[in-house]
């Protein structure tokens, strides 16, 4: 992940966005571990962008679903904005936009793959949003939401993404075993502002599967999915 020369080269084509405050935008595409490197760097890194974007895509995600499914309630809303917000979907959208190539990182960041470069990603783009709120209001931080991440409801939609292979995982088993699945968190890797979870499920005091994520209940449902899966395959070798 490297920058470029004119470090905001191409945003507009791939944003739709044309940035005012640049400042704001450095600091959306900042990763911390870059200015641990380049401590003389005059800029912040992205984390406080991070969380104030993650609130603005909740609002403009939850009231689009709001008043688009009338008929559905709480919980398959709340299902449904996961699946499009999650950090899988985001770092999606940011390969799709290309947000890799604004970024700022440490060498060895720059170097990850898999699920680190999938949570710098993912947290990229919520920064993004946040600069967007920022510098030129809800209104067109809404458009990008609506132009790259909702664009993506559809599938979940179709694809039935948005479903809880917790709740699917203890239903199964409740019905089958007369259990309720339960979960233990077994390692936490990496630093506290990227910390990976390992989750284990159990059916009583049986291991099963495990799972993993940049969250508690994403690594939750991580394992619960693949412990469906695993009982899946078992299923269809017994029949």
């Amino acid at each position: 992940m490297t920058s470029k020369t004119n470090e905001f080269e191409g945003l507009k084509e791939r944003t739709g966005i044309t940035p005012k405050k640049k400042e704001l935008y450095r600091e959306a595409f900042t990763h911390r571990s870059f200015l641990n490197e380049n401590p003389e760097r005059a800029t912040r890194h992205n984390e406080r962008l991070e969380y104030l974007g993650d609130a603005v895509l909740e609002l403009v995600v939850t009231t689009f679903l709001f008043n688009k499914y009338p008929e559905k309630q709480e919980g398959e809303l709340t299902s449904i904005r996961a699946a499009l917000v999650n950090h899988i979907m985001l770092s999606q959208v940011a390969e799709e936009v290309g947000l890799e190539a604004f970024m700022l990182l440490s060498k060895g960041e720059a170097k990850d793959s898999g699920r680190a470069k999938q949570a710098i990603l993912a947290n990229a783009v919520e920064a993004l949003i946040g600069a967007i709120y920022l510098d030129q209001g809800l209104e067109t931080a809404g458009k990008f939401i609506n132009q790259k991440i909702l664009i993506h409801l559809e599938e979940v939609v179709e694809k039935e993404l948005f479903i809880d292979s917790k709740s699917l995982l203890q239903e199964i088993i409740q019905e089958e075993l007369k259990l309720t699945p339960t979960y233990k968190i077994t390692e936490e890797n990496g630093p506290d502002h990227n910390k990976e979870f390992i989750a284990g499920v159990f059916f009583g005091e049986t291991f099963i599967e495990k799972g993993r994520g940049f969250s508690k209940q994403e690594a939750e449902r991580d394992a619960a999915g693949n412990a469906l899966k695993k009982w899946k395959n078992t299923a269809k070798s017994a029949s």
